[in-house]
């Protein structure tokens, strides 16, 4: 069963529990993955890397805008893009804990024998493919950095 089709039926259980912001963000999702799936130069199915990359960025998306209307003293808009981004996240690869992330870049520091600052982009290149959907990107640069500062 693809995404998409797991979407699809995720929508039909939220309208019967009449639950608007998961109905919401699971619209969004089915706009966003129908989107790539018919722009131009896409294939006929989604690869698992543009799904989670998709998702990534809707969680992004989300997360970005909370932070602004808390910042605003808009909770009232904040709360349900907050809700949105949990609901999408459940559609996510599990995230790696810290000790997980410094674990597996620690394994890509040895194999790639960087050992300072300058290799710093071999290592972010492999880490950001090999973690893709398990770690935000920023989280796995600030790993580097610190392993390798």
């Amino acid at each position: 069963m693809s995404l998409l089709e797991i979407i699809t039926d995720e929508i039909k259980k939220a309208m019967l529990a009449k639950d608007k912001v998961r109905l919401e963000a699971l619209r969004a999702i089915k706009k966003e993955l129908l989107e790539a799936k018919t722009a131009k130069g896409a294939g006929d199915e989604l690869t698992e890397a543009v799904t989670t990359a998709i998702l990534q960025k809707m969680v992004k998306q989300r997360k970005d805008s909370a932070e602004i209307y808390t910042a605003q003293k808009r909770e009232d808009l904040a709360e349900p893009e907050i809700a949105q981004m949990e609901v999408i996240r459940e559609f996510l690869p599990s995230q790696l804990s810290p000790v997980e992330l410094e674990a597996a870049v620690k394994q890509i520091i040895v194999e790639t024998g960087a050992s300072s600052m300058k290799e710093m982009g071999k290592v972010m290149g492999i880490a950001s493919k090999q973690l893709a959907g398990k770690a935000e990107g920023r989280d796995i640069s600030e790993t580097v950095k610190r392993l390798l500062g």
